[in-house]
């Protein structure tokens, strides 16, 4: 596999990130060992707090993986590949630490759903999101309830519509980002600074706060299964089929 998930933990501060050669997207496999490490990771009582990021200083996250859209085979291979979306997100919500994720370029689709699951997010000024779904044939079912959490149904339905670029300062206006710094230097210094005085304070009024705040996860977890099965079913669609072989063959 081209891309991978690698993890670090020093004073209570672990640090996860995960790389791929497309735009940092992200394949099932790659997505399964991202939820799965945010979990044991969250769990550990030596973690404090989690800072998530991509390689590089190019793309965040490209989303899913075209190769793998296009072998879906079935409804219930469609789900399980959404779902693998879905449990990063869970996983970032469910982890009783905050999760600061490090924004440093552009985030479509899935890619913006992750940063909505976190709890703070510091980005480069060059950083911008897109919701282009739509153009698949498909829809951002699985990271629409966790993005209208942060930003709201109605924005949310009108990036779905438009399918264009939000800037840093329109996603910082919004409440996706929360801060939003001019170089890629002040933006690791940034977030650093902020993991390591959360690392000193009370872990117990953390999560109690982290818990306030955040979207109730039973009633989550059973909307993001029904979304993903609504996924799965749309990109079997032959309109989904022909959009992907011709972007791969213009790619």
């Amino acid at each position: 596999m081209d891309g991978q998930v690698t993890s670090s933990l020093s004073n209570g501060i672990a640090e996860l990130q995960f790389s791929h050669p497309k735009g940092n997207s992200l394949p099932g496999v790659m997505l399964a060992d991202l939820a799965r490490e945010i979990s044991v990771i969250g769990s550990d009582p030596s973690v404090k707090v989690i800072i998530l990021s991509s390689k590089g200083t190019g793309a965040f996250c490209g989303g899913a993986s075209f190769d793998e859209l296009i072998s879906i085979a079935d409804e219930k291979s469609g789900k399980e590949f959404f779902m693998g979306f879905a449990r990063v997100m869970l996983a970032m919500i469910k982890a009783p630490v905050f999760v600061i994720t490090k924004v440093q370029g552009k985030a479509v689709g899935g890619g913006t759903g992750i940063i909505a699951a976190s709890d703070y997010a510091i980005a480069h000024k060059n950083a911008s999101i897109k919701l282009s779904e739509l153009n698949l044939g498909i829809g951002p079912f699985v990271i629409g309830p966790v993005l209208e959490h942060k930003i709201g149904a109605a924005q949310v339905l009108a990036m779905s519509i438009d399918r264009n670029w939000r800037s840093a300062d329109w996603a910082l206006e919004q409440g996706l980002f929360h801060q939003v710094v001019t170089d890629h230097a002040e933006l690791d210094s940034t977030v650093q600074a902020l993991a390591v005085d959360l690392s000193t304070k009370n872990p117990e009024a953390m999560t109690a706060i982290k818990r306030s705040h955040q979207l109730r996860i039973k009633d989550l977890e059973q909307l993001l299964e029904e979304k993903a099965a609504l996924s799965g079913k749309l990109v079997l669609s032959d309109f989904t089929r022909k959009f992907i072989l011709a972007f791969k063959d213009k790619n």
